[in-house]
C-alpha cells in the first residue's frame, strides 16, 4: 500500500517496543505506526518513550478495538493518530499525511467512543451526547430543539469540548492541532514522509 505513494517511503520495521525505539533512533522518521499489542514493550511504554527522547515525534495508535482504554492511554501519552486494523487500507495513507502536515487524526466513526474512555479533562455526560449529534451531521439548532436547551448553550457546549480535547474542528473533535511541524528530513525529498512501522504484512505489502 505505501509503496505506491510517490511521497512515502518506508524506511524501518521493528518487532517489538525495544527495536521500535532502537529504529526510531537510527531512521529518525517523520511518523511512526505504532501497534499497541507488542511484546516486551507495549504501544503506551513505547510512545512515551520515544516522546521522551524526540517530543516533536509523531506516532500514529494502531490497535484492533475502538475506544480502547489503552488506546486512549496513548494519546494521552502524546500518539496523534489512531486507526482501528480494519481500517488501515480505506484511513493510513490520509492519516499518514494528516499527522505529517502538524495535525492529530481520529477518524469520526469512533471519536465518540473514545470519548466515553477520557478520565482527565473528562467530557460531561451532556458533552459526549452533544458531541455524539454533532458527528452525526446535527446543526447547533437542531442539537439544541433535541436537547431542549438553547443554541448559545450549545454553543458553549462545543467550547468546552473543543478546548478539553484541543480539538480543530466541530466534526472530527479529536482531531488535535499540534502548533509545531518537523522539517523533512534532508535525505528525503521536499514532500517525502519518512515512516516506521512495527512489522506487519499490512503495512508492508
Amino acid at each position: 500500500m505505501l509503496h505506491r505513494q510517490p511521497d512515502m517511503e518506508l524506511v524501518g520495521e521493528a518487532s517489538d517496543g525495544y527495536e521500535a525505539i532502537e529504529a526510531f533512533a537510527k531512521f529518525r522518521p517523520d511518523v511512526a505506526l505504532i501497534d499497541l499489542q507488542m511484546p516486551g514493550m507495549n504501544g503506551i511504554y513505547t510512545i512515551s518513550a520515544i516522546l521522551e527522547k524526540w517530543p516533536d515525534a509523531r506516532c500514529v495508535v494502531l490497535t484492533t478495538y475502538a475506544g480502547d482504554v489503552q488506546a486512549t492511554r496513548a494519546l494521552k501519552a502524546g500518539a496523534k493518530g489512531y486507526l482501528l486494523k480494519s481500517m488501515l487500507r480505506k484511513e493510513l495513507v490520509d492519516t499518514i499525511r494528516t499527522v505529517h502536515s502538524g495535525k492529530s487524526r481520529i477518524p469520526a466513526e469512533i471519536a465518540t467512543e473514545l470519548a466515553s474512555h477520557l478520565t482527565s479533562d473528562a467530557l460531561s455526560a451532556r458533552e459526549i451526547e452533544v458531541l455524539r449529534m454533532v458527528r452525526e451531521g446535527c446543526s447547533n439548532k437542531t442539537v439544541a430543539d433535541r436537547l431542549v436547551i438553547s443554541e448559545d448553550t450549545v454553543k458553549g457546549h462545543m467550547r468546552s469540548i473543543l478546548s478539553k480535547l484541543n480539538a480543530n474542528d466541530r466534526t472530527h473533535a479529536f482531531s488535535l492541532r499540534t502548533l509545531s511541524a518537523r522539517k523533512p528530513s534532508p535525505q528525503a525529498t521536499p514532500n517525502s514522509r519518512r515512516l516506521l512501522s512495527r512489522s506487519s504484512s499490512s503495512l508492508s505489502s
